[in-house]
């Protein structure tokens, strides 16, 4: 059904001609309501009024529960869900219910199945832009930024440095269950590890290379084996950018790489 447009009472209607309404009643930023700090110009007086928040700091809207201020009054209206525990956006297909809208967004693609975040060195594609980080940091990059304080040792991410804590570090701890293994006493700190684990010892290997036969225990290890037919080099050396098909590969060359590049006394 078309609809006139409300502006003026502005005889276009939708369709087509909406378009061309859009166009007319579309509002410009004009050198009237130009910012003095930065010469952006506004397409209004309370947008320039806003602007200038991002110059001045003022924070005039502030939680009257925990003190907390904003600059942008929708910014209270979201902190103030944490407090009443309101989740307004819910999935209509599996009725999860989130705080925020962009929260809800992100979900959807685990039903959609979409992964915007394509890995520009390898065929990899990602849900969420934190994954693809993970990604290019754990896979493609040598850098190992985050520290035991204990023992020294370096990690690629904060996930792994944690496990070492918790398998190293506080294996005596009596607070942490550990799963141990019933063959060789190995521990874990997952009970989903030990059943992966356990495949080893009774020789399992349930996944199939389609390119050969062989076989393997996890499916970690028939994606690793896989780019051995594949054109693929996805591992990469921080120190000579050269690539390679597999992270032992590429930590073999490293330690090489690093030897070669130390002064001669």
């Amino acid at each position: 059904m078309n609809r006139a447009c409300l502006i003026m009472s502005c005889a276009y209607y939708t369709g087509e001609a909406k378009i061309e309404a859009d166009s007319i009643h579309t509002i410009i930023p004009t050198e009237k309501y130009k910012c003095t700090e930065c010469g952006k110009c506004c397409e209004s007086g309370y947008k320039l009024a806003r602007h200038r928040r991002c110059h001045s700091g003022e924070r005039p809207f502030q939680c009257t529960i925990c003190g907390k201020q904003f600059a942008e009054s929708h910014h209270l209206v979201e902190h103030s869900r944490i407090h009443s525990g309101e989740k307004p956006y819910k999935c209509y297909m599996c009725e999860k219910v989130f705080r925020f809208y962009q929260n809800l967004h992100r979900h959807m693609r685990v039903h959609t199945g979409q992964k915007p975040f394509k890995c520009s060195l390898c065929d990899r594609s990602f849900t969420l832009s934190k994954d693809l980080q993970r990604h290019k940091s754990c896979v493609h990059s040598n850098s190992r930024p985050y520290e035991c304080d204990l023992c020294g040792n370096l990690f690629k991410t904060n996930d792994r440095l944690k496990f070492h804590v918790r398998r190293t570090h506080l294996l005596l701890c009596d607070k942490l269950t550990w799963f141990t293994c019933d063959i060789c006493q190995k521990k874990f700190s997952r009970v989903d590890r030990v059943k992966q684990h356990l495949l080893r010892h009774e020789g399992v290997k349930p996944y199939i290379c389609s390119e050969c036969p062989m076989r393997f225990c996890q499916a970690c290890d028939l994606k690793r084996h896989q780019l051995v037919h594949l054109d693929l080099k996805p591992f990469c050396c921080s120190l000579c950018g050269k690539y390679f098909k597999s992270q032992t590969y590429v930590t073999s060359h490293f330690k090489r790489c690093i030897v070669k590049r130390q002064p001669r006394v």
